[in-house]
């Protein structure tokens, strides 16, 4: 396993951030970590990258216990926080070098790391360029490429799309891609891209500090999205007909939405009143769906 948490504890004051948690992460995974703002998910990130000391449980990283060997984790790890930590005052170029620095990476190292980099994130018209001067999705492939210039073993990702541009977070996570093929490189994501998450091994929600639901993105559909049908059509008849089976409805402008128990009652369901199927589409449930129904709330607006 690359991270084994067990039983991990973090209050401030009486603010139980994380309660009672546990999860494991094995090589070469990709681990979506889930919850919204002020869930507990950054407490835990700090800690396992060594910023926080926790106040109780188990946390090994690379087979290494945080708070014995913290230069060795370190060493091992590259992280992309929620908010950059790029140097303002310097070029993107000169916060690559001092940050391979850092790891004792020099010279002729540097540049073959940095050549290596530039292909993948596209970076050669902004090296030279001042922090201040970049654009979000320019200092997020910065804080992408400073997260990788050590070559980690474990990669965390703290919502690193989050406001980008769809061409940068293509960008992004093709980089990623590659490297977990290439190189085993195992990732830790924090998102509120449920799309995201959907192409996870395995994912992790927590609410409130506390791990409340854990599984692939099929077992966790499985067992709490439901499907939909969607009606553009014949609204008001559609109503009228589902509304008394017990159908809970929901209404847009142009279309009102069915929550399903199970497609296998839509070909009853045509048969017996084809009037109002004459323009509508089945809806698969998704991960946003897991999402609410296991914490209530919804992901992008907490």
């Amino acid at each position: 396993m690359i991270i084994e948490i067990e039983n991990l504890k973090k209050s401030f004051k009486e603010v139980k951030a994380v309660d009672d948690l546990s999860f494991s992460v094995k090589e070469g995974e990709l681990f979506a970590f889930l919850g919204v703002n002020g869930a507990g998910k950054s407490t835990t990130i700090n800690i396992i990258s060594g910023i926080l000391k926790r106040d109780g449980g188990k946390v090994l990283v690379c087979g290494e216990d945080i708070s014995v060997a913290p230069e060795k984790v370190k060493n091992k790890i590259g992280v992309v926080f929620q908010n950059s930590v790029l140097d303002k005052r310097l070029s993107a170029y000169d916060n690559l070098k001092s940050r391979a620095a850092m790891y004792g990476i020099f010279g002729e190292k540097f540049s073959l790391r940095l050549k290596e980099l530039n292909d993948l994130l596209d970076l050669n018209d902004i090296l030279k360029r001042p922090l201040v001067k970049l654009s979000g999705g320019q200092k997020r492939r910065i804080d992408i490429a400073r997260a990788l210039i050590h070559e980690p073993e474990l990669l965390i990702l703290d919502e690193p799309t989050t406001g980008l541009d769809p061409k940068t977070r293509q960008v992004v996570w093709n980089v990623i891609e590659k490297y977990r093929k290439e190189r085993g490189l195992t990732v830790l994501l924090t998102t509120h891209y449920m799309e995201e998450s959907a192409v996870a091994d395995n994912v992790v929600i927590i609410d409130g500090g506390k791990k409340v639901a854990a599984g692939t993105p099929h077992e966790l559909k499985k067992k709490y999205a439901s499907d939909f049908i969607r009606f553009y059509n014949n609204l008001d008849k559609a109503e009228k007909v589902l509304t008394p089976l017990g159908y809970e409805l929901r209404r847009e402008r142009d279309f009102m939405e069915a929550e399903l128990k199970g497609t296998d009652v839509i070909a009853g369901l045509i048969k017996k009143f084809p009037e109002i199927f004459d323009d509508f589409e089945v809806l698969k449930g998704n991960m946003d769906n897991v999402f609410l129904k296991v914490t209530g709330k919804d992901i992008r607006e907490v």
